[in-house]
């Protein structure tokens, strides 16, 4: 049964930094490429950076240079690390496969809040 867990988010000031991580069971990931998304309130859920088989990586335009995704060799744990928040980066942030696809299951999110 696939399973994601997202933890790490909380309350943060403007220009400070945050670490998510995601736990995945079932093999969630699979082979595919692995991602985090974010959804802020009254807008859609966004792909915010991804991370391909060996190693490459993509990113939002408005995430490019400070956020860094990264997995471990298991293929169970997906982070991300935060630098220099803005308050347009509070959302909820989730885990999941990249591209979506068929998949209907979401994990709970880790909810990321950055005051001015």
């Amino acid at each position: 049964q696939v399973r994601l867990v997202e933890s790490g988010g909380g309350l943060v000031q403007a220009g400070g930094s945050l670490r998510l991580s995601c736990a995945a069971s079932g093999n969630a990931f699979r082979s595919n490429s692995m991602a985090w998304y974010r959804q802020a309130p009254g807008k859609q859920r966004e792909v915010i950076a991804i991370l391909r088989a060996g190693g490459f990586t993509e990113y939002h335009s408005s995430v490019k240079g400070r956020f860094i995704i990264s997995g471990d060799s298991s293929g169970n744990t997906v982070a991300l690390q935060m630098n220099s928040l803005k308050p347009e980066d509070t959302a909820i942030y989730l885990c999941n496969i990249y591209p979506i696809g068929a998949r209907n299951y979401w994990g709970q999110g880790t909810q990321v809040t950055v005051s001015s």
